[in-house]
């Protein structure tokens, strides 16, 4: 049995937890997600708990990777997932509306990012960037999207980068 999926997800009572022969649907205040998992994996929902099960050895792996992903879509209609971005350089500020994400990073252009449907795009300041959502790989792939238009450079920082990133500095070439 997987260590990971020997642990039980709690379910709280806001969020309706169903189970329709392989496609899982949980709806919470946040939103809903859905989710068709193996045929081999057994889910069981007792007492507020679900349980990972599988009774197949090749199973093992995805079981685990199973609970996993039950888990964060039990977080992401409960609270949602969020991603924050800050742009450091001279000149380098983003606007956000409902449809588009508008961003100047140094080009002769200005970037525009279309919004993903399912997410929220905010800018607190002309420099931050939160990304909100219920499916924590749309969240996550949005802000890598984001990220990659201009990711940090080694030698100034400058760059678009998560909040929490460390940006690691080379040393200038020396004469």
């Amino acid at each position: 049995m997987s260590k990971i999926a020997s642990k039980p997800i709690q379910i709280p009572e806001s969020i309706k937890f169903m189970i329709n022969e392989n496609l899982i649907n949980i709806e919470g205040p946040m939103g809903k997600l859905s989710f068709e998992k193996h045929s081999n994996i057994t889910v069981d929902v007792k007492d507020g708990f679900a349980q990972v099960k599988t009774e197949d050895a090749d199973c093992i792996p995805l079981s685990g990777t199973t609970r996993a992903l039950l888990a964060n879509m039990v977080h992401g209609v409960t609270s949602n997932w969020v991603k924050k971005l800050k742009m450091i350089g001279v000149g380098y500020r983003a606007k956000a509306d409902l449809k588009n994400l508008e961003l100047t990073v140094g080009f002769s252009h200005p970037v525009v990012y279309p919004v993903p449907e399912g997410l929220k795009i905010e800018t607190p300041t002309q420099t931050e960037i939160v990304i909100t959502g219920v499916d924590k790989q749309k969240v996550g792939q949005a802000a890598a999207e984001i990220r990659a238009y201009r990711p940090p450079e080694p030698y100034k920082g400058k760059g678009i980068r998560y909040e929490d990133e460390e940006v690691i500095k080379k040393e200038a070439k020396k004469k």
